[in-house]
């Protein structure tokens, strides 16, 4: 089916999709942007996995819309006179899934954890001698040196509670089920992996009783009793399942189907995640050919932001900027330094004399590209008929983003299991402030997927961390993006802002990431 078409057919092509029927005022059914493949967001930052656990999880403080740190399960903190110890105590009323109370014990747990592995919790980890747990209401953090945006460090997703017995021995190793002790529960028996995932309102959550509904801040109320996400890989079929009622939200449309679904007078689409997605083509540093920096920046020098953002939305310009690099811009830690060169090369052919003096001799490459996620197909493709024309033996291996998710944390050679690039999309927090940007990790085997080595920036991070204002900030955030463009952990592809869609019917849906709380059906 032409995803243009889709409106001639739409009612046949919901009811024909599997395991869907017509919701109930209990009941959300929402569309994903796909399978989650990892229910760990400590394990992954996959945006599916950082969706499920907003439903599942809570953290000890949450953002607002501007970014502002709030607190969320922690009833408030102190700070001692010299900077170096925060006393947080949790407030009243937490529970976990299996109505267990939440402790203190049970966050030292989940953040020893997290500073091990999250590559956010390892740089703030950096700065902390240790947690402890004196009771069960009160969590003490000792830190080697002040670092004032504690608040903001346990804002982030991935800094979530877990009980105690959840965690893994081995902090690497992946949770296999999901305890936690936000609104909804995760309804583990009705999962189907790659099609289906159910939530539950939880009776035992406990909102703030205060403060203002804004991103992860502020009351988290949930309105409906179920939540089903249907994994809907086909567009032209998701966009049928929306328009019929079949389906009442659908996280990331197809940019190409906005105009469509606006048309249709009972969707509205907007734009709630302000940060943007910017397009990203990461690479493999431990094995050749992009062992070599050379070949990286050739790679680099070749790809045109707007060829891939126009393949990606091309059919809504206005929500697509170029000239990107660490940051987006316009933001206040955004550079114009060095963005020059994401203009690309008139002919990528030409660079193969340059290609082989770096060292490439011809070995196969393996391509990881997420199909099922159109964004991600299309930036893919357009890349890798790019590689092709400067010389590079491609193996594209075209898979669905769960299993690129699982198969990315691989550390094999490319033949054996491994892989040399994979794509995605950088969102959130860490595209306006490098406090949360894992493409930026630069430790080696401890980073983010790829495991790049740059000294450099890992020192540039540790001085952003300790800067003493904003114009100090901005100045160490150019510097970044210079180390960006000499040692090239990634490529950024340009960014565009993507709307969500949802009927008319639904109120209340959070500026953000998908939150599954606060949706209410008017």
């Amino acid at each position: 089916m032409k995803r243009r078409a889709f409106m001639a057919s739409g009612a046949a092509t919901a009811l024909a999709v599997p395991g869907v029927t017509r919701a109930a005022t209990s009941t959300l059914n929402h569309i994903p942007i796909a399978d989650p493949g990892s229910l760990d967001p400590v394990w992954t930052t996959g945006d599916p996995t950082r969706n499920f656990s907003l439903a599942v999880y809570d953290t000890l403080y949450g953002n607002d819309a501007n970014f502002v740190p709030h607190p969320q399960m922690a009833a408030g903190h102190t700070v001692s006179s010299d900077k170096r110890t925060w006393t947080i105590t949790l407030r009243d009323g937490l529970k976990f899934h299996d109505n267990a109370p939440v402790t203190a014990a049970d966050c030292v747990a989940s953040l020893r954890r997290w500073a091990q592995v999250d590559a956010f919790g390892i740089t703030v980890g950096a700065f902390v001698d240790s947690f402890t747990a004196p009771n069960d209401k009160t969590l003490v953090i000792k830190l080697k040196k002040p670092f004032a945006m504690i608040p903001n460090a346990l804002a982030f997703y991935s800094s979530c509670i877990m009980p105690a017995h959840q965690v893994p021995a081995n902090p690497r190793d992946q949770i296999r089920t999901a305890i936690g002790s936000g609104p909804f529960v995760f309804n583990a028996a009705e999962r189907v992996p790659g099609a289906k995932l159910v939530f539950e309102k939880f009776a035992g959550y406990v909102p703030r009783g205060s403060g203002t509904p804004s991103f992860m801040a502020g009351p988290k109320v949930a309105y409906f009793d179920r939540v089903v996400w249907t994994v809907i890989n086909d567009s032209a079929t998701a966009a049928a399942a929306l328009e019929s009622g079949e389906q009442d939200w659908w996280a990331f449309p197809d940019i190409d189907l906005i105009a469509a679904l606006q048309a249709t007078g009972k969707i509205k689409t907007r734009v709630t995640d302000v940060t943007g997605e910017i397009g990203c083509l990461r690479f493999n540093w431990l094995y050749p050919p992009f062992d070599k920096p050379q070949i990286r920046r050739l790679v680099l020098r070749a790809m045109n932001q707007k060829e891939v953002m126009a393949a990606v939305a091309g059919s809504q310009p206005s929500i697509i900027k170029t000239d990107v690099g660490v940051f987006v811009p316009g933001t206040p830690m955004a550079s114009t330094t060095g963005v020059a060169v994401t203009r690309g090369v008139k002919d990528p052919a030409s660079l193969r004399p340059e290609l082989e003096k770096a060292g490439y001799k011809g070995e196969k490459i393996v391509v990881l590209v997420g199909a099922n996620v159109p964004i991600i197909n299309s930036e893919g493709l357009v890349c890798i008929d790019v590689l092709k024309k400067m010389g590079f033996n491609v193996e594209l291996q075209s898979l669905d983003f769960g299993t690129v998710v699982q198969r990315r944390e691989s550390q094999k050679p490319p033949s054996q299991g491994g892989w040399n690039i994979f794509f995605t999309f950088l969102g959130g927090i860490g595209n306006i402030m490098p406090l949360a940007n894992p493409a930026l990790e630069g430790n080696g085997r401890k980073a983010w997927y790829g495991w790049p080595t740059m000294p450099t920036m890992d020192k540039l991070m540790a001085a952003w961390l300790s800067a003493p204002d904003l114009a100090a900030q901005q100045k160490i955030c150019e510097q970044m993006q210079q180390v960006l463009w000499h040692d090239v952990p990634y490529v950024p592809l340009g960014m565009y802002q993507q709307p969500t869609a949802y009927r008319t019917y639904l109120r209340d849906i959070r500026m953000g990431f998908p939150q599954m709380y606060g949706v209410r059906r008017a």
